[in-house]
């Protein structure tokens, strides 16, 4: 058999002929070059074990430094070591343990009743059309209406005494507890609520082998914005008309110019803050251990 020939026009693809080479390939243009075996990091890198606590420590170290130096001065903001006496004279005379005790009460008693009550709302929302067009809307109001706004209604209903404390810290975190939940109830895939249905499980079993782990994460995210709302609404019912609690501890130490009794306040409140927001996370490294993320 004869060889045929290329006749293909210039510009055109090449035509092999039998026995004929391959055509060389087209010159590439250089790159970077780029090391075997290597390959670039984007994530934020591995966890620090105790990390979390740099930024406040550095923060502590500041602070000691500037008043040690004699930029702070005492009268405005008193230093570290008056700090650290003031709290160990309100420790001997147990006055700090008894507001802290109070304050905890009220702060726990409202975190409780929060987030049962806004993750009841979220299930019956999320799972129900009837059940969101009576409750997403009232909701919604409701975030765009701060709770300290309520107070001189609170105080009318329930008075000034413990039960209107512990409502305020209660609707702040609700809202957050329902608008997290119900967000992630709501954007779980369809699919799978098609194939629950296949497998003809009932109420309960979707609602535990489907909505529980969809809305999981929202529902620590909510967690987590509603302790800190305890805690802000904690500081500001204690400041009115209040017997007792640290937010009344350093309303009194305001009326006597006592700055470093209203910094153990606030350095109690900080302390609470962040070891209850340390716990949440914790919790919720072990609920979601199945997730890979980039906070590790």
């Amino acid at each position: 058999m004869t060889d045929l020939l290329p006749t293909a026009r210039t510009g055109g693809p090449a035509v092999l002929t039998k026995g004929s080479a391959p055509p060389a390939a087209p010159p590439q243009e250089p790159g970077p070059p780029v090391a075997r075996g290597t390959r670039r990091r984007l994530g934020p890198g591995r966890p620090l074990p105790f990390g979390r606590l740099i930024g406040p420590v550095l923060l502590i170290a500041a602070w000691w430094a500037a008043s040690a130096s004699g930029y702070l001065d005492p009268r405005i903001l008193s230093g570290p070591g008056s700090v650290i006496s003031t709290a160990s004279d309100l420790v001997a005379t147990g006055r700090l343990q008894d507001n802290v005790l109070i304050s905890l009460q009220r702060a726990g008693l409202g975190l409780f009743f929060g987030v049962v009550s806004g993750v009841v709302l979220a299930v019956a929302a999320g799972l129900s059309r009837s059940g969101e067009y009576l409750i997403d809307g009232p909701l919604q109001i409701k975030r765009a209406i701060p709770s300290l706004a309520m107070l001189p209604l609170l105080i009318l209903w329930l008075g000034i005494g413990e039960e209107m404390k512990v409502t305020v810290i209660a609707l702040g975190v609700a809202v957050s507890m329902y608008i997290n939940t119900f967000a992630f109830l709501t954007s779980i895939d369809n699919r799978y609520v098609e194939h629950a249905e296949g497998l003809d499980l009932s109420r309960a079993q979707f609602i535990r082998k489907v909505v529980v782990p969809g809305s999981l994460p929202g529902f620590f995210v909510g967690l987590r914005l509603g302790v800190t709302s305890s805690w802000v609404g904690l500081i500001v019912v204690e400041q009115i008309n209040a017997t007792s609690g640290i937010g009344y501890m350093m309303f009194q130490a305001q009326q006597y110019a006592q700055s470093d009794v209203i910094i153990v306040g606030l350095v109690a409140y900080g302390i609470f803050g962040f070891a209850s927001d340390a716990a949440v996370r914790a919790i919720e490294r072990r609920a979601l251990s199945w997730r890979r993320t980039l906070a590790g």
